[in-house]
């Protein structure tokens, strides 16, 4: 099938871009639709009327969504969208607006991602994980939008945290959203608690970001399909089953794309954290662990 080429200056050009007219900070949009420009992709994706058919990957940060999101957005159809900068950027003011605002804000966010970038015509799947706090809106944005949350034990997920250090105390800096690095206290700390939450030990911070993010995402409740990481460590046929049958596309496409993950990856809690950060990880996330019986 014919692909469109779009011209290395034309994706200089729009990374260039200091002003737009849109919703949403200049910059950030045209990142994000520079890096769609820059693949290769059917013509008739950029000019064909806009897919809402989208997959979006929910789940705590380590939890695998980066690796599930590319993997599906390989499947003929479907195109990665990553982490949208306007959108990731724009969530903790979504989060505490009206439903109906946030999805109608929330449309216009990703529009030139997806059209600017020349991937309207593809099943986008979008990948921020914060995206798990605006679930209902998204589902008013986009009714035959697929939710996907990727469950991996929240211990593991505080090993993988703490040695990427974004919530460390001592980490300065900011993301590509702009959202700081650190013991800040986030949008989805509980009120209340930002206090403790900024003095609280660095494996416990982890763990209750890893519980806020799950939690929000099976708040969603039927309306999600919960997939697990360890099965697809440890029984990639099943795994691929089961989301073959989520996305209506056959096994083995999927099977062609998802490779299974290391699995020396499941269980790491036991030789990474010491007891007292273990501890630390039950006290403020054990009930959730118990819920999805990795306690």
């Amino acid at each position: 099938m014919p692909t469109a080429p779009v011209s290395s200056r034309a994706v200089e050009r729009l990374r260039g871009l200091t002003t737009w007219p849109l919703v949403g900070p200049a910059s950030l949009h045209a990142r994000s639709a520079a890096r769609q420009l820059g693949r290769r992709k059917p013509l008739r994706a950029a000019v064909a009327p806009l897919d809402d058919r989208l997959v979006f990957v929910l789940g705590s940060p380590r939890s695998g969504t980066t690796f599930l999101a590319g993997a599906i957005g390989s499947l003929p159809g479907f195109v990665d969208l990553g982490e949208v900068p306007p959108l990731k950027a724009a969530i903790p003011e979504l989060a505490a607006l009206p439903p109906d605002q946030a999805a109608a804000r929330l449309r216009r966010l990703l529009w030139p991602t997806r059209r600017l970038g020349g991937v309207a015509g593809l099943r986008g799947v979008e990948q921020t994980p914060e995206s798990a706090f605006v679930g209902g809106a998204i589902l008013r944005a986009y009714p035959q939008a697929t939710l996907l949350h990727l469950v991996r034990d929240g211990r593991d997920v505080v090993c993988s945290l703490l040695e990427r250090g974004w919530l460390s105390s001592t980490r300065p800096g900011r993301d590509d959203a702009g959202a700081a690095f650190g013991s800040t206290p986030r949008f989805w700390v509980e009120p209340g608690r930002e206090e403790e939450f900024s003095e609280a030990d660095d494996a416990r911070r982890c763990a209750w970001a890893w519980r806020r993010y799950a939690s929000a995402a099976r708040s969603l409740g039927n309306t999600v399909h919960e997939l697990r990481y360890e099965e697809l460590c440890a029984d990639r046929d099943a795994f691929a089953g089961r989301l073959a049958g989520v996305l209506a596309v056959s096994v083995d496409a999927v099977l062609s794309v998802v490779a299974p993950a290391r699995p020396e990856s499941i269980g790491r809690y036991r030789r990474d954290l010491t007891p007292e950060q273990l501890a630390e990880v039950e006290a403020e996330a054990g009930e959730l662990l118990r819920e999805l019986e990795y306690l």
